[in-house]
């Protein structure tokens, strides 16, 4: 178990990183850069994290966790979908709010799915399953009826709604990117009415596409 001292350490060279990847980016951003902010000598920077990748997992790992009571407590109580969705999604962005520019700076890096920080590599699987398990959570008695072939394949969909969401608050330079609000009121309300209309006997053709281009995309046998 880490001493104190080596926790404090750690958490300085991580809150360095950080304030370097927001003002510079992550890409212009060294290792040594980072252990001169954080006061320590660039091999214990590397002792503690082997790379600046390793960072940025640490970082979301941390975040992840943070969030999850924060999260529990936005919930509490909150019955219909589209409420659901907007507290969970609202959560995530106001968490992630003093880190915006850090997250800016990855873009890059997260369209690519082999980028060990992209949102969809293996790195960020655990992360990435965990967020996806929520969206499940919140599918439980949410006052409306989830089809029996859609429901495998809905906490993905809402995860990607999500995904969508978030890059655009990150590029959104609108004065307290309210048109993210705006984006975010309107895209929880189309995914509860999209969902409440597939519930319909006259849908089932367009559900069996709809399941066929998810697998699709999943790269899943159809």
């Amino acid at each position: 178990m880490p001493t104190p001292k080596a926790e404090e350490t750690g958490r300085r060279i991580l809150e360095a990183a950080l304030a370097l990847f927001r003002v510079q980016g992550f890409d212009a951003t060294t290792m040594r850069e980072i252990a001169r902010e954080s006061h320590v000598a660039t091999g214990a920077a590397y002792y503690y994290y082997p790379s600046k990748e390793a960072i940025v997992l640490d970082f979301y790992q941390h975040s992840c966790a943070e969030m999850q009571p924060k999260i529990e407590a936005a919930l509490d109580g909150v019955r219909g979908l589209e409420d659901r969705l907007r507290a969970l999604i609202s959560v995530k962005l106001a968490h992630f709010e003093p880190n915006r520019g850090v997250l800016r700076s990855l873009l890059r890096n997260g369209a690519d799915p082999r980028h060990p920080l992209s949102p969809f590599s293996t790195e960020t699987a655990a992360i990435r399953n965990l967020d996806v398990d929520g969206f499940r959570r919140i599918l439980v008695d949410c006052g409306l009826r989830i089809p029996r072939d859609l429901a495998p394949y809905l906490p993905g969909v809402l995860w990607f709604l999500q995904m969508g969401v978030i890059f655009f608050w990150v590029i959104d330079e609108s004065p307290r990117q309210a048109r993210t609000a705006r984006l975010l009121d309107l895209a929880v309300k189309s995914a509860a009415f999209l969902i409440r209309a597939a519930s319909l006997p006259l849908m089932r053709p367009l559900r069996k596409t709809a399941v066929e281009l998810i697998r699709t995309v999943q790269g899943e046998a159809v």
